[in-house]
């Protein structure tokens, strides 16, 4: 055999551990990564144009540890058959940091240059004065980091890999760079296919005009809009369907508020209304998206038919509080109309635990949700004071408790004090709200909406669906869930014992035969609720107050607008209602 020749370059999106320690795993998982496809496309130009010299060929392997059970010790005698080589952990968040770091002390231990890079990092250095312990830990076993964008710099690290010079950190923050004509992102068909309804992505622009406290992409990215042009948005959409790949998730924080909006959303129409092809996108908006002219139209032309909105919360103090200014409660019902009547699906998030929470506030805010707004799915999620947030920066200037595990900044575990509700309480509400919302009762009425508006009535009974079944048996938010979780007994977090194969199998094979019954229960009861629709549509006479034009209804019959104008006293919500989902 010759001298080994070449670089390769490996780069991992990480998972992070579930309570018990096990890695989140899935033989599908629900969303790919952006960050994954844009390092790709990155790479693959560095090595279409030699930056390591004309004779040094670059090899770019591609993992998502959401989706793929890595075989480190595979990975690394692949890589001593390369000349030399680096391993990039990307778009690493919070939550995932503790699980890139371990993943990467074990390429350390075989001498191999590992880069870690992602918001927990880039956050890290854009809002604290000097680094965190994890990271400064992590760094003393020898990773370097990477924060800001990829674009323009990339070159940079692999020379220094290549040439053993690695740095400890680059940081590339605020340099506000335009991503027009850059090389695009791509991820090939191999790791698309491991998404559920092979799902790929890329970011039509970068940057949020908003000053949300609680965000962390205003401080990576910027405020100031950086799009992609239509042309490069076309070349995406081109290369992803020569593979086969017609469904597209567009990262970008808010769409609405990328400048370029209209000439990609024009070239979308082009490609489906004049040449027939077959595209379809989910995006992410802002409340007031709506008002934009033309905007909503566009994006159901286009075939941006699946819609994330920040709802947020319906109290008009924890939006302030929270410099979410942009949200106009009473602006809620007339946006997710605008929606609808376009037959476009929406999904909101909902954040529990802004100060003024109390569990009978969001109880009852829940419940005015379900009744008068003509929402499809709602996410919720605990307010987290993630790093690289004004939240996080403030916390830490205080010396105020913050959650010291990384691994459980997930928006789901609670990781700080709260004025108004313990630990415990806080953990029950948050369990208590996703069986709030999706009981039998508001499924059938969400689908009856669906139903009056001709939207695709099975697609919306299995956003339902999957979003309720996700928490209720698999215990894990639908944006971490997937198709049949994988649970390999020997990657536990490290630290906490390796269990015995005769307690650890017996127990896993009784986890699958019970999700295999429950889980087809459970779509059954959709089903049944989706017929008991079709056969018996609205009675004459009933009235569905969030289906009532926002133009036709008073001020006074609608509970939500008294509440955003403090004039609607706090009723408790009582358990019955909460827990009626679950039976």
């Amino acid at each position: 055999m010759g001298s080994p020749k070449g670089f390769l370059l490996v780069l991992i999106k990480p998972s992070h551990y579930d309570d018990d320690g096990y890695v989140i795993q899935w033989i599908r998982s629900a969303i790919p990564s952006n960050t994954l496809a844009v390092l790709n496309g990155l790479a693959l130009d560095c090595a279409e144009r030699r930056v390591l010299g004309d004779d040094v060929p670059i090899t770019v392997d591609l993992y998502d540890e959401t989706n793929t059970v890595l075989s480190i010790p595979s990975i690394i005698r692949k890589m001593k058959g390369y000349a030399a080589g680096m391993v990039g952990l990307v778009g690493v968040q919070t939550n995932q940091f503790p699980r890139a770091v371990d993943v990467a002390e074990r390429f350390r231990l075989a001498n191999i240059p590992v880069v870690i890079g992602g918001f927990h990092v880039s956050g890290s250095v854009a809002m604290l004065p000097k680094l965190p312990r994890d990271i400064e830990a992590a760094g003393e076993k020898g990773i370097s980091f990477f924060a800001g964008e990829a674009e323009g710099h990339l070159d940079e690290v692999l020379r220094d890999a290549h040439q053993g010079t690695l740095k400890p950190l680059y940081n590339f923050l605020n340099e506000g760079r335009s991503i027009e004509g850059a090389p695009p992102p791509f991820l090939p068909v191999d790791i698309v296919k491991n998404t559920f309804r092979r799902l790929s992505s890329f970011d039509g622009g970068r940057g949020c005009p908003f000053q949300c406290s609680f965000c962390t992409i205003i401080n990576v990215q910027g405020r100031t809009s950086r799009y992609r042009s239509a042309d490069d948005v076309e070349r995406i959409i081109r290369a992803n369907l020569q593979q086969g790949v017609g469904r597209f998730f567009i990262t970008d924080d808010d769409f609405a508020r990328n400048s370029n909006w209209e000439a990609i959303l024009d070239r979308c129409i082009q490609l489906r209304e004049e040449e027939g092809l077959v595209i379809s996108f989910t995006a992410q908006v802002d409340v007031a998206a709506y008002k934009i002219p033309r905007f909503v139209e566009k994006c159901a032309r286009a075939g941006c038919n699946n819609i994330f909105i920040g709802l947020e919360s319906l109290n008009p103090d924890s939006l302030a509080g929270a410099k979410k200014r942009q949200n106009k409660i009473w602006q809620y019902k007339k946006m997710l109309q605008a929606w609808k009547d376009h037959g476009c699906t929406t999904v909101a998030g909902y954040i529990l635990g802004f100060p003024t929470d109390t569990p009978d506030s969001i109880a009852r805010d829940i419940e005015i949700i379900k009744n008068e707004l003509p929402l499809d799915g709602l996410e919720f999620f605990c307010l987290t004071p993630l790093p690289g947030s004004e939240d996080h920066r403030k916390h830490v200037e205080r010396g105020a408790w913050i959650e010291p595990d990384m691994n459980k900044y997930d928006l789901e575990h609670i990781t700080m004090d709260h004025p108004r509700m313990s630990k415990e309480e806080w953990k029950r509400v948050y369990r208590d709200a996703w069986r709030q919302y999706y009981t039998d009762e508001h499924v059938e009425r969400v689908l009856r909406r669906a139903a009056v508006k001709n939207q695709d009535i099975y697609k919306v009974m299995f956003l339902l669906l999957c979003l309720g079944g996700s928490i209720a048996l698999e215990g894990i938010h639908p944006l971490e869930a997937g198709m049949f979780r994988r649970k390999v007994r020997k990657m536990r977090r490290p630290g906490m014992p390796l269990e015995n194969p005769l307690s650890f199998y017996p127990r896993r094979v009784w986890e699958i035969v019970s999700l295999s019954v429950r889980w087809p229960s459970l779509v059954w009861k959709f089903f049944r609720i989706l017929w008991r629709v079709q056969a018996q549509m609205q009675q004459p006479g009933e009235v569905d107050p969030a289906m009532v034009p926002a133009g036709e209804q008073k001020d006074e019959d609608l509970i939500l607008l008294q509440v955003s104008r403090n004039t609607f006293p706090v009723e408790p919500i009582s358990r019955e209602t909460i827990t009626s989902g679950s039976r």
